[in-house]
């Protein structure tokens, strides 16, 4: 995509959706910290799910240690992995404490350093709970970029580089959310709906997917 485009696919995205949020549940930076870390090979529904009472108890990093992991592990077992996420939010938990006097720290090193916190999780973090203009590229958004060609590239960082290069300065704080979204609900892995995408004739991908029959049924029902 040239520039043009490039705006012009984001323009559109925000005509469609004004205010994208996560769909993560959080009420402070630290339980968005806790409720990504968690959200690792997971959805997010079933991360809310487990949070839910979880977040209405702790809150804070030295409530979290006094909870501690076998507690912390009633609450995620539902969750993929939840053994050795527990474990990860807990020492995490304890250098917040240690290190940052339970507060989570507005910068991409410090979160990196964390127990369980990688690039991605630290780039959800400054975003949303801090409005820095960051990009976590997950799956929905490496697959965006390399199917429509906004942003080619054979790894994640890769993809991250390209967007925060391309992104134009009006989107960048809500380019994260829209991409996911974009490629949770519409441009799907196995049978993404070009039929209904407002990004169709922006997108290198080809052929594009047509409607199953039953969807041209209703929408020809619909304009009759």
């Amino acid at each position: 995509m040239n520039k043009a485009q490039v705006f012009e696919f984001y323009r559109r995205l925000a005509e469609a959706n004004p205010s994208p949020e996560t769909e993560l549940e959080w009420n402070n930076p630290y339980t968005l910290l806790v409720a990504v870390a968690l959200s690792a090979q997971a959805t997010d529904v079933g991360v809310n799910k487990a949070t839910r009472r979880l977040f209405a108890q702790v809150d804070t990093p030295a409530a979290m240690l006094a909870l501690g992991e076998e507690g912390l592990k009633r609450h995620i077992r539902t969750i993929g992995l939840f053994n050795t996420k527990a474990r990860n939010v807990i020492a995490a938990a304890q250098a917040l404490v240690d290190r940052h006097g339970g507060v989570v720290p507005r910068d991409r090193a410090a979160l990196e350093a964390l127990p369980g916190v990688g690039r991605k999780t630290a780039n959800v973090v400054l975003n949303v709970a801090f409005g820095e203009e960051t990009i976590a590229v997950d799956t929905h958004i490496f697959r965006v970029g390399n199917r429509t060609g906004l942003a080619r590239g054979k790894d994640v960082r890769a993809v991250e580089d390209k967007l925060d290069k391309v992104t134009p300065a009006p989107f960048r704080v809500r380019a994260h959310h829209w991409l996911i979204l974009h490629g949770r609900y519409v441009c799907k892995a196995r049978r993404p709906e070009c039929w209904r995408c407002i990004e169709a004739d922006l997108c290198a991908f080809k052929p594009k997917t047509p409607p199953p029959a039953d969807a041209a049924v209703r929408e020809a029902v619909s304009e009759s």
